[in-house]
């Protein structure tokens, strides 16, 4: 696996650049939650922000919610910035490899990783630089798909590969769906609280979103099992430097 092989997928105009809309509805509500009642002017960073689709819908929400807080979109995808940008979005060109986040130390308030660290080979530089950018007591909000959704866990037991996982660049093989979007990382709501401490983060919480692409008779379901984060399709965990 290669950064070219990489930055060539995510460059493809093929490539989906836009997530699910119920997992980017209760991420805002978890970005206006955590930073009501703030007494100054925030700045937020979405890291991978992707088309910007949202980063404008958590930008206007927090606006509704009366906060003052400003969210620069950064993607290393010249595809997805010229779409951010259509939504009237501030955006950077970066990525979290080395030199890492060209954003100074205890700069940001809040920086957000929204379906991107399933993506990446070095899960701890991420993290790490999450940790630097952040003020003491800012805020992390993740999201990432759950390996251990309750149907992976069925199709597992008939010998099925699960979903959100890709054994290829190049095509699906072994499991539904026909979608390369290059993940590279699976995490289970354990493993994902686990990383997040060793970290140093701390009053980390972790709730559950469904999944647009459930097939729509399975969608009820999806929802109701997602009051169990462990079972859920999308893990969305917050948390805050010390």
């Amino acid at each position: 696996m290669t950064t070219h092989s990489l930055q060539q997928l995510y460059e493809d105009p093929a490539t989906p650049l836009i997530s699910g809309s119920p997992r980017a509805k209760l991420q805002t509500e978890m970005l206006v939650e955590l930073t009501a009642g703030a007494h100054r002017p925030l700045r937020a960073v979405d890291v991978g922000c992707g088309e910007g689709t949202w980063t404008a819908m958590a930008a206007a929400g927090a606006k509704r919610a009366g906060i003052d807080i400003t969210i620069l979109g950064l993607d290393w995808s010249v595809a997805a910035l010229n779409q951010a940008r259509s939504h009237g979005l501030e955006v950077m060109r970066g990525s979290v490899e080395h030199p890492g986040l060209p954003l100074g130390s205890a700069s940001v308030d809040v920086i957000i990783i929204s379906e991107l660290i399933e993506h990446l080979v070095d899960t701890d530089t991420v993290l790490s630089e999450a940790r630097r950018v952040l003020v003491p007591g800012g805020s992390l909000l993740l999201s990432t798909p759950n390996l251990a959704a309750w149907y992976n866990r069925a199709l597992l037991m008939v010998g099925v590969q699960p979903m959100f996982t890709e054994v290829s660049l190049q095509g699906i093989y072994g499991r539904p769906g026909h979608e390369v979007v290059g993940h590279l990382r699976v995490f289970t709501r354990r493993a994902l609280e686990s990383l997040l401490v060793a970290h140093g983060f701390v009053d980390v919480t972790i709730t559950g979103a469904p999944y647009h692409d459930v097939p729509r008779p399975l969608r009820p379901l999806d929802r109701l099992l997602c009051r169990t984060p462990s079972l859920s399709s999308i893990l969305l965990a917050s948390a805050h430097a010390p």
